[in-house]
């Protein structure tokens, strides 16, 4: 395949599953520019790594795998300079009216949004496949964890969601 007809496959495949950068990118970042900044660092690891990419698997989990590993070292890196958390638009985060009381769905997603800033970064990656509702074995794949080890780490974050939710306990986010 010529360098021309690798380009155009790549761009046409990053283009059909480009949401996938984009949620890395915002699970991981909090400011917009930042997430431009994380989408387009995935973009070109992806684009580094394509040469290797082997054909007889999912281009979207080769693909979640690389974006997800690009995601959580840039979270590591800029955790040492402020603590990351996961990006909400002000309109979610506070009521447009501070006088007015905020809707129950509001305050469910301001939760929800805590919850995830909590969580360490394979949590964050385990939780955001687990929405996607990509399989055990693709999450399995994409983390490099035991299938065994993915289903045990869902029971536990649906756990500590449902006492989180309900207020019952704090926890630790590296469980």
């Amino acid at each position: 395949m010529s360098q021309r007809e690798q380009q155009d496959r790549f761009q046409a495949l990053l283009e059909r599953h480009r949401d996938i950068v984009f949620k890395a990118a915002g699970m991981y970042c909090r400011h917009a520019e930042d997430r431009r900044d994380l989408a387009q660092e995935i973009s070109i690891q992806l684009w580094k790594a394509f040469p290797r990419y082997d054909e007889s698997r999912s281009f979207s989990t080769w693909m979640y795998r690389i974006a997800l590993n690009v995601a959580i070292s840039y979270a590591r890196r800029e955790g040492r300079r402020e603590r990351h958390s996961v990006p909400l638009d002000e309109s979610v985060t506070e009521p447009a009216d501070q006088s007015a009381p905020a809707s129950e769905t509001d305050e469910r997603v301001r939760v929800l949004h805590r919850f995830i800033g909590r969580l360490d970064e394979l949590n964050r990656a385990l939780l955001l496949l687990y929405l996607e509702e990509r399989s055990h074995r693709d999450i399995a794949e994409i983390l490099g964890i035991s299938e065994t080890n993915v289903a045990t780490k869902i029971n536990r974050l649906k756990q500590r969601m449902r006492d989180d939710f309900t207020g019952r306990t704090t926890w630790s986010s590296t469980t």
